[in-house]
């Protein structure tokens, strides 16, 4: 078991340390509104990528013109590398920016979450990269950061606190195991749940967030419009984020449903899927998990609880 190649034992949900991939966009098109580099009505065209001296800077497919909410459900690279490096017209936040903002969401240090052997993810910057590498930073490196790639990485519990924030309105909460202890004489004790930071974000800016989240299920050009089926409204994001030389990805989906009344945060991460599109295995395990879930009012009764 030990000597296992897939690491058995190794708890991915907390220790492993992943690029995030396009599950970023939704926390950056956040930080991108709440800095005022665009407004939620600002079109960005994606004719297939961008060229900036000299370099070539792919998006996935040729999206045309999309705000910031269809930028999210197509998951346009193009959006995102302008309002995180800048482009054309489009000024960006620059590194620091997005990592002051991120971290607001949690990336970059630990949840807390009281199982041992947490990690902190990390957040990249110049100074890092100068003292590490000995090499300065370049504006593709702001580019691949915006699109959750190059060195930027994170947990999966990272990433479902952080999709938390988004669908409860602005509040990062510790993520809790524990709910009571009970001593050997029958006393019960509960563990209040903890806020670890409150309006992280104008819960206005939360809301078009969501929307676009939303519209990764619903619309026609949406990376996840197989969960549309599902018997509560659905709201997500897909990533899939290239590691090695193996022409591999790992594939996200983060997830929260109910869309109105949210009652649970879910991230799918599967390792080293060959490069089929965004999410690609992610999507379908989170519709079967989801409707297991709201299935026979097994939901119902988890959210009375």
């Amino acid at each position: 078991m030990i000597g296992d190649a897939s690491l058995p034992l190794f708890d991915r949900a907390i220790a492993g340390e992943y690029p995030p991939g396009s599950t970023i966009k939704p926390f950056l098109a956040g930080a991108a509104l709440a800095g005022g580099v665009v407004t939620s009505s600002t079109q960005i065209e994606s004719r297939g990528g961008i060229t900036v001296a000299g370099f070539s800077f792919g998006d996935w497919k040729a999206h045309g013109f999309t705000d910031i909410r269809h930028a999210i459900a197509v998951s346009s690279d193009v959006y995102f590398y302008s309002v995180g490096g800048g482009y054309g017209n489009i000024r960006g936040l620059g590194m620091e920016t997005m990592n002051a903002y991120e971290s607001q969401f949690g990336f970059g240090s630990t949840t807390g979450i009281d199982i041992p052997g947490e990690k902190t993810g990390f957040l990249p910057t110049p100074a890092w990269k100068q003292e590490k590498l000995g090499e300065r930073w370049y504006i593709g490196d702001t580019y691949h950061a915006s699109i959750g790639q190059g060195f930027v990485l994170a947990t999966p519990i990272q990433l479902a606190t952080a999709t938390a924030v988004v669908a409860n309105g602005g509040t990062l909460w510790k993520p809790r195991v524990v709910g009571q202890i009970r001593s050997r004489q029958g006393e019960v004790q509960s563990v209040a749940p903890e806020a670890l930071r409150r309006n992280v974000i104008d819960p206005s800016i939360l809301k078009t967030v969501r929307e676009g989240m939303r519209m990764t299920v619903t619309e026609s050009v949406g990376t996840a419009q197989s969960l549309a089926s599902l018997p509560v409204a659905v709201a997500g994001k897909t990533g899939t984020a290239q590691f090695g030389s193996e022409k591999k990805t790992h594939g996200w989906f983060e997830s929260f449903a109910p869309y109105e009344n949210p009652t649970i945060t879910m991230v799918v991460l599967v390792e080293g899927q060959e490069n089929e599109g965004e999410g690609y295995f992610a999507v379908p395990v989170t519709k079967e998990v989801l409707a297991w879930y709201f299935s026979e009012g097994k939901g119902n009764h988890r959210e009375e609880k």
